[in-house]
């Protein structure tokens, strides 16, 4: 669809002349007389741009764009100008127009200025989707669960939302606990700002500092150029710090001064710099634990705890597992160009029966790897990763007492030994060379294990 433009002056010879030069350029142009009619057609016309010209009789150049950007106040206007009208010109564009061109103008000229307007429209609408996006991605509704721990988790979401408070979320890992910091800073009023992360445990000792505070020029052995810290990053913003609990001693110190003072001083720095930022801590460690052994301060787990929120593990909302499986099979069918349409009933037992040591984002990679090994559109107890059901199956089917330690161990080892094979091959579209590769042994061991196995 071609972009639509608005073209608004009194006189007829200039509106044809520009009806025809954007014409000619694909545009799709309507032409108004006055003021008055450019801001009766706006509504029903939808322009992506308005050419206006400033001095016409009754409703001027001026008055339209306020009043139409009262209506409209994303669409795009140019002042077409005359010499002497250069300052109104410029106070046009202090009340929203986005540039001016004098008259008599160079059509070249007018073509430019026009296509640098509509592609920050572009620009800014793309912009703004993303953010859209972004809120929708992790707006608290959408984070999938059903049981009654997710559901405290939403109401502890929705409460701290409106507020500046610091936040401590706790969970395992995998469970989620940065999306729930997410959750609430784009739910809040902060939405539109920065949402800074850190990963305490990522980062050498020796560098937390600078990268919390940022550094001058010449502070310290390589510091070339001043650079900005993660707190200054994320001013009017939210600033999370992941893995909060493994923080040094010496720069919990400086974080609890942060905190108490709202202001840092970069490293090599003099003055301090005020900040607004509102703070959220991450961690899987048990704080209060860890304060007790010496190695997490108790005024800044004071600090911190003002509003806890704990991530449950999903061994804690097993009836939330289905949900997440069908929102995984979706996410990387449309990912990965797959067809899967579901998971067997039995595939689904095995899932909501395993302890799931990584969480959500174990069961993530499980349900991907599933997907990937499936031979068929729906995903079975056999294309699951050999974890979740070999050795509970073995196990069932196995008598210790019967059998005795060294006979069972045996059977338990040549069963997943047979099914580490089976599942590689079908990875490897049967191709001995590939599977050989990848479970690194010789082509010549592979074709034997698979004679001794039956799987020819």
């Amino acid at each position: 669809m071609s972009q639509k433009i608005l073209v608004v002056d009194d006189e007829k010879t200039i509106r044809n002349i520009l009806t025809t030069l954007l014409t000619d350029e694909t545009y799709t142009v309507l032409a108004a007389g006055s003021g008055e009619e450019s801001i009766a057609v706006v509504d029903s016309f939808e322009p992506d741009l308005i050419l206006m010209d400033q001095r016409m009789p009754g409703v001027d150049g001026i008055e339209a764009l306020v009043r139409i950007k009262e209506k409209r106040p994303e669409v795009t206007v140019i002042i077409l100008t005359a010499h002497a009208s250069i300052e109104l010109a410029v106070e046009a564009i202090k009340k929203g127009a986005y540039d001016y061109l004098s008259k008599p103008f160079d059509n070249e000229e007018l073509l430019i200025i026009i296509r640098r307007a509509l592609e920050r429209n572009r620009l800014a609408g793309e912009i703004t989707q993303l953010k859209k996006q972004l809120q929708d991605k992790y707006s608290f509704k959408n984070i999938i669960g059903v049981s009654a721990n997710m559901h405290r988790v939403f109401e502890q979401i929705a409460r701290v939302c409106e507020t500046n408070a610091t936040v401590l979320v706790q969970g395992e890992s995998g469970t989620g606990k940065e999306l729930v910091a997410r959750a609430i800073h784009y739910n809040s009023r902060r939405k539109d700002k920065p949402f800074v992360t850190i990963n305490c445990g990522a980062i050498p000792v020796s560098l937390i500092e600078s990268e919390l505070f940022g550094y001058e020029r010449g502070a310290f052995t390589g510091a070339r150029d001043r650079t900005i810290g993660k707190f200054e990053q994320a001013h009017c913003g939210t600033f999370l710090l992941d893995e909060i609990g493994e923080l040094s001693l010496e720069a919990q110190v400086k974080l609890l001064r942060v905190l108490d003072e709202q202001k840092i001083t970069r490293l090599g720095g003099r003055e301090p710099i005020l900040i607004d930022v509102r703070l959220i801590a991450a961690t899987n460690k048990d704080l209060q634990e860890e304060v007790d052994q010496g190695s997490f301060r108790l005024d800044l787990f004071y600090r911190l705890n003002i509003v806890t929120i704990r991530v449950p593990s999903l061994v804690e909302r097993k009836e939330d597992i289905p949900l997440l499986v069908e929102h995984f099979i979706q996410k990387y069918n449309s990912k990965l160009g797959l067809k899967i349409k579901g998971i067997s009933s039995a595939a689904m037992d095995y899932l909501q029966n395993y302890s799931w040591p990584g969480n959500v984002r174990d069961l993530e990679n499980a349900v991907q790897s599933a997907m990937i090994h499936s031979q068929s559109d729906v995903v079975s107890v056999e294309d699951l990763p050999l974890r979740i059901y070999g050795y509970s199956e073995v196990y069932d089917k196995m008598d210790l007492e019967a059998a005795g330690l060294e006979e069972y161990v045996k059977r338990l080892t040549t069963k997943i030994e047979k099914d580490l094979i089976k599942k590689t091959m079908t990875k490897c579209g049967n191709n001995r060379s590939l599977a050989a590769k990848e479970l690194q042994i010789s082509r010549k061991t592979l074709y034997n294990k698979l004679k001794t196995f039956r799987l020819l």
